[in-house]
């Protein structure tokens, strides 16, 4: 075994921010081996009342959830999650793309969560929620039921006789989420989905649920049949970045206008958590109206830690370390010092994002025996997209994840961030499909887009007519449409009307790969949008994370991009060239790293080279010059590799 000091330099810094950032809870795993029980546990005492509150009586309640930037609000929410998953139904709700399909949003998010397995379970949190019902526990019924789809309706709305929205048809849906031939079909058409005429006649349904007040009214049929399950927790997160008002602050008033109706229609079972920066909610305040206030039933605020948890939080991320030293450490926080901390921290208090800071400037500083001055951030940048790319493209499985609305706003966002010329939303004349179009300027004047994926022909017909009418009125010099989903036959009027529209290159159809880089932007400035996005020293904001987006061009290699003209990139990068950028980004983030670190790192981000490959690039580096290793003839596991040579130890 080594020392802990030559651990330490060899090692990846433990407080490296390209972990820092929170995210879905259903999406972003978090080491529970890092996670400090202490820490905030107030609130989740707190948060564990309310919800026993709404599991003794049924009746909904709101809270709003406040923190500064930094604070731990979506761990918090991820920590609940963990905490009480086994009696409540947890659903994650990000920031809606647009304000009209607010309660749209809110149903596809609550179903989209209710679709993932908790853990140790074996179904997913929908299956469970369904089959809590009380005729699941009646056997010799449930036996008749499950061959008569009439029946098994009969019986339900006899045992919820409440006024349920669509009764038949809905009902109808729950029965095939039995059918695993049928489940993906009825779990989509209560997402939302646009579904095409022959899904909507397997499902037995008339119509998909396409308008705010059908989505409210289905939202609402999961309050109303709650008696016998559990509650359901709806977590509304990184809320601080949604369009705002013409006085420049943040625009709540949509979705606290849905959390009354939710108490004014006495929906029940629902636990409706708000979590924003206090600064944004305190600002907001004054903006409420009474009755607004008055739904929402208590207030949490996540107070600054104890430096007693901050010492808590580095022995957690510094335990793997010492395991390794021999002799162990005299202090399980090592090379850090309480004194340190009395010193950066006179008011015995920070939050979680500070001491982690911290933490990561003392390694950096203890590792190359400098002090941090002008970090470059570039390189860190980059390790933070591919890091978030690499996850986006494990979870994104198919377009249609996403709502065509969704989409279109994330093209928007990225054409912002890549300085599109008078980029603008809404291009289409037609109300009911101009958010799904945009428009820009090039060299020849305004090209418009449009993006449906709908798999609904009707609605594509419309799309259609409402392109045409763009087209007659000479709204723009051309149109560009972009859907991967079918386009109907010679037979269909959507098909004839998109023949005179469009020809194979202005109609590009995305790929899944495409959608990786849009959705991995977009979950990016969220972050930024909340203050809670680290790279290397700095909380990028918008604005920034603009910049660092168009100067690392990690936008350059997303073929939709190269497809529409916004980007100039080779749509093929080879793996070398992949694992050189990496190898120096992780070495300029680091400036000093051990040699089999390195191999080891660059094996966990390309699983399809093999550590002979690897160190071969390695080699090839130090034989062009471009790093240095220390020690060339020490054994391999005990190099360390930087770029400067006065590093030595």
């Amino acid at each position: 075994m080594a020392l802990i000091e030559q651990i330490l330099r060899q090692a990846i810094n433990p407080f490296d921010s390209v972990n820092f950032r929170p995210g879905n809870f259903w999406q972003e795993t978090q080491d529970r081996a890092l996670t400090v029980d202490s820490i905030h546990r107030e609130a989740i005492d707190r948060l564990a009342e309310c919800l026993a509150w709404v599991e003794g009586d049924r009746r909904t309640r709101t809270i709003l959830l406040c923190g500064d930037s930094g604070a731990g609000k979506s761990h918090l929410l991820d920590r609940l999650k963990q905490h009480f998953n086994d009696r409540a139904f947890f659903a994650y709700i990000g920031p809606w793309p647009d304000r009209e399909f607010l309660w749209r949003h809110i149903l596809r998010n609550t179903v989209d969560s209710l679709l993932k397995v908790p853990d140790g379970q074996q179904e997913s949190q929908l299956l469970i929620w369904l089959k809590s019902f009380s005729i699941f526990q009646q056997r010799s019924l449930l036996d008749r039921l499950l061959g008569d789809r009439k029946a098994f309706i009969r019986k339900l709305r006899e045992t919820y006789p409440s006024d349920l929205y669509n009764a038949n048809e809905f009902l109808g849906v729950l029965y095939d989420l039995l059918d695993p031939e049928f489940f993906w079909l009825a779990s989509d058409w209560l997402r939302g989905e646009n579904l095409d005429d022959e899904d909507l006649k397997t499902l037995r349904v008339r119509q998909p649920i396409e308008t705010e007040d059908a989505a409210q009214k289905v939202l609402a049929n999961f309050g109303r049949i709650s008696a016998d399950t559990q509650p359901i927790v709806l977590c509304f997160d990184n809320l601080d970045c949604i369009a705002g008002t013409p006085e420049g602050t943040v625009n709540l008033q949509s979705l606290l206008n849905c959390n009354s109706t939710i108490h004014n229609e006495k929906l029940k079972n629902f636990l409706i958590i708000i979590s924003l920066i206090t600064d944004t909610a305190y600002n907001y305040v004054d903006r409420l109206q009474p009755s607004d206030l008055a739904r929402i039933d208590s207030q949490i605020v996540l107070k600054p830690i104890r430096l007693s948890q901050v010492e808590e939080l580095y022995a957690a991320r510094l335990h793997p370390l010492h395991q390794q030293a021999n002799p162990q450490p005299s202090s399980p926080i090592f090379p850090l010092t309480r004194q340190l901390l009395d010193c950066h921290f006179p008011g015995q208090k920070t939050n979680p994002r500070n001491a982690l800071e911290l933490g990561r400037k003392v390694i950096f500083e203890y590792k190359t025996g400098k002090a941090i001055e002008s970090e470059d951030i570039l390189p860190a940048f980059k390790l933070v997209w591919l890091q978030a790319l690499q996850k986006t493209e494990k979870r994104v499985t198919r377009i249609r994840q996403f709502s065509s609305v969704e989409l279109m706003q994330m093209l928007y966002k990225v054409g912002k961030a890549l300085q599109i010329d008078r980029l603008a939303t809404k291009f289409l004349p037609n109300p009911r499909y101009t958010h799904y179009s945009l428009s820009y300027e090039n060299g020849d004047g305004k090209i418009g887009i449009v993006w449906m994926e709908d798999p609904n022909l009707t609605s594509f017909f419309y799309l259609m007519k409402a392109c045409e009418d763009a087209r007659d009125r000479s709204l723009c010099c051309g149109l560009k449409l972009v859907r991967s989903e079918r386009l109907g036959v010679q037979e269909n009027k959507g098909y004839k009307l998109y023949q005179t529209l469009f020809d194979r290159h202005s109609h590009l159809s995305p790929s899944l790969e495409s959608i990786g880089y849009l959705v991995t932007y977009q979950n990016l400035f969220h972050a930024a949008g909340v203050g809670e996005l680290v790279v290397g020293n700095r909380t990028p904001d918008i604005d920034s994370l603009e910049r660092l987006t168009r100067e690392s061009k990690v936008l350059f290699h997303c073929p939709l991009l190269q497809d529409l003209g916004w980007v100039r990139g080779d749509s093929i990068v080879s793996l070398e060239d992949r694992l050189l950028d990496f190898l120096i980004d992780l070495i300029a983030t680091q400036q000093l790293i051990g040699r089999q670190v390195l191999i080891e790192k660059a094996m966990e981000r390309f699983t399809e080279l093999d550590a002979i490959e690897i160190d071969r690039a390695i080699d090839r580096m130090s034989g062009e010059a471009r790093i240095q290793i220390l020690d060339p003839t020490a054994d391999q596991h005990s190099q360390l590799i930087c770029f400067e040579k006065e590093l030595k130890f």
